[in-house]
């Protein structure tokens, strides 16, 4: 039987939970598949994980954007322009400042 993209994800994850990578692709499948709950799990264990990793809180905010929890998703977003601020990536931290504005 033939493994899913899921499947291959979840079980690198599972082989190294902090590789940031591929827990980023396990978050983005399960959120191109409409499992917004898992993706965002995923997001969420990614940013405690590598607290630096900026796309978790793009996208964990724009996920939970599509879940109508848009105070969360404020809270994220700001949390990545944090992050951003301090590695001195200007491109992410604009994007998110991009979605942040677009949600006040």
């Amino acid at each position: 039987m033939a493994s899913t993209r899921l499947d291959t994800l979840k079980s690198m994850v599972e082989q190294n939970p902090t590789d940031s990578f591929a827990r980023y692709g396990l978050a983005m499948e399960y959120r191109n598949t409409g499992d917004l709950e898992a993706a965002l799990g995923e997001f969420r264990a990614l940013m405690a994980v590598n607290p630096d990793y900026a796309p978790a809180y793009f996208h964990g905010g724009q996920t939970l954007e599509r879940m109508g929890r848009l105070d969360e998703a404020r809270e994220v977003y700001l949390q990545g322009i944090e992050v951003t601020t301090r590695a001195g990536d200007q491109h992410a931290r604009s994007e998110m400042q991009g979605a942040l504005d677009l949600l006040e």
